[in-house]
């Protein structure tokens, strides 16, 4: 990962924590991006934007359409300017109904937490491949 990748690092002293499973959001080129799921077919892109407007000034909005059926795919991607923004949107939409189905959100874009460190070169309890073993 670059140095210059800009990390949003809520874990130093803010309450606010970032995607799940301790992972850190990272902003992508441009700004940062929230992934939406569990958005009913029938949603269209107003009803999307006023939706999640009130979290923060919307960037980019793409909302996935099936080609054959023309509905949506079931997520949405949204671009806010700021982290704080996409952290409200996160939070607000979280289990949040939209057209009848609940919605689930977090950071489209993350950094895994750091790995535990650990002993050894990682083949513990593996056999070696038969070509390997000698005669």
């Amino acid at each position: 990962m670059s140095e210059d990748m800009e990390v949003d690092d809520y874990s130093k002293g803010s309450s606010l924590p970032l995607a799940q499973f301790n992972a850190r959001a990272v902003k992508s080129v441009e700004g940062w991006i929230i992934i939406v799921t569990n958005v009913h077919e029938e949603a269209t892109e107003e009803d999307v934007n006023d939706f999640f407007s009130e979290f923060g000034e919307i960037r980019n909005l793409h909302l996935n359409l099936d080609r054959r059926t023309g509905y949506v795919k079931g997520y949405i991607l949204i671009e806010y300017e700021t982290s704080e923004e996409a952290y409200k949107a996160i939070q607000g939409a979280r289990g949040t109904e939209l057209l009848g189905q609940t919605l689930n959100a977090d950071f489209c874009f993350v950094q895994p937490p750091p790995a535990s460190k650990q002993r050894g070169s990682g083949r513990r309890g593996r056999s070696r491949s038969p070509d390997a073993r000698s005669p």
